[in-house]
């Protein structure tokens, strides 16, 4: 039961890192990167439907990528749905593909960036100690029905905090390299 516990911690503070990751994946930086026109969809058959799933996403070079989208009269509207993605992009359609450039970011945007991913890496480490917060109850739930003895909440209890405190510091790791990345010119 109490490994219950612990592996449940474990799998939610894996899952809450993995979606920090994904998010600050899609803010750009100078170079280009498929992640980036993950949040466009396309209203594709009254449906809206992720870019992903209609076309495939690659680097041409460090500033450009190209979308092949699989059916050609689906171009038009999936450029239309880049140019209103609010990510200052201005795409440019050759037959069944689109190219997007990636143009160059000014100083006080970067620094807007950096803020928007420290308010993430933030919000991403309050859902970790709630998590931990969530587990610690738990465990006194059982310490308060008589499963397991103060020793055993007390060792429970450090391998949880120890479990966070390695998971804000992966988060603090990926928010440094983002970081770095939209500061560099």
């Amino acid at each position: 039961m109490l490994n219950n516990i612990k592996q449940e911690t474990e799998s939610n503070m894996k899952r809450c890192l993995k979606n920090f990751e994904n998010n600050i994946m899609r803010i750009r930086t100078n170079r280009a990167s498929p992640y980036l026109l993950d949040g466009v969809s396309v209203e594709y058959y009254g449906k809206k439907t992720s870019i992903r799933q209609l076309a495939s996403i690659v680097l041409e070079d460090s500033h450009t990528l190209k979308v092949n989208v699989f059916d050609s009269s689906m171009v038009k509207l999936i450029e239309k749905a880049i140019i209103n993605s609010n990510l200052s992009l201005n795409p440019c359609s050759e037959g069944c593909f689109i190219r997007v450039p990636i143009p160059l970011l000014t100083e006080n945007r970067r620094k807007d960036l950096v803020k928007v991913i420290k308010n993430e890496s933030e919000c991403s480490r309050i859902s970790i100690r709630n998590i931990r917060r969530d587990a610690n109850e738990k465990v006194k739930i059982f310490l308060k029905k008589k499963i397991i003895g103060t020793d055993q909440e007390r060792i429970i209890q450090t391998e949880i905090q120890k479990m966070t405190n390695v998971f804000i510091k992966k988060i603090d790791i990926l928010l440094s390299k983002k970081e770095k990345d939209l500061m560099i010119l």
